[in-house]
């Protein structure tokens, strides 16, 4: 028996529709996946600059002076990055480094390890694209301001 020609088209229809799908799939998957990151990284920028801009209304003459910005820092970046979720293990305390250079010169750092993005937010490998997202191996801000 012969099959006409709605017969032979059958399987196009599943064929089309994995072809689309892998399309929109990556494409969405790489909007998700770059959103992420660069929030946290406009984050980092906000939190570090937050944290000099905070740590000018130290005293320079106190004896204690170097720990009490590393401390208002640390508590300035804790409260801006107060939303991201645990899953990500942000930890003040690791990844940042705040610092009075002998000629008065406060600088922070945020230093956030690829790593960790990786266990909440997974890279695949697409064909002729790579890696998805294709991230550095460090996500940093820095703010710094002469006292």
């Amino acid at each position: 028996m012969k099959a006409g020609p709605a017969g032979q088209q059958k399987g196009a229809a599943a064929i089309e529709f994995v072809a689309v799908f892998m399309v929109f799939f990556a494409v969405f998957y790489g909007l998700v996946s770059y959103a992420l990151p660069m929030l946290m990284l406009q984050s980092f920028n906000q939190a570090s600059s937050e944290a000099v801009r905070r740590c000018v209304s130290v005293d320079p003459s106190s004896q204690t002076y170097e720990l009490d910005v590393q401390g208002l820092a640390r508590q300035v970046i804790g409260q801006q990055l107060a939303w991201m979720p645990n899953a990500l293990g942000f930890n003040v305390n690791t990844d940042t480094r705040v610092t009075v250079s002998t000629d008065k010169v406060l600088t922070v750092v945020i230093d956030y390890p690829r790593e960790r993005l990786n266990r909440v937010l997974p890279t695949l490998l697409l064909p002729v694209i790579g890696d998805v997202p294709k991230l550095p191996a460090r996500l940093q801000a820095q703010a710094s301001l002469q006292l």
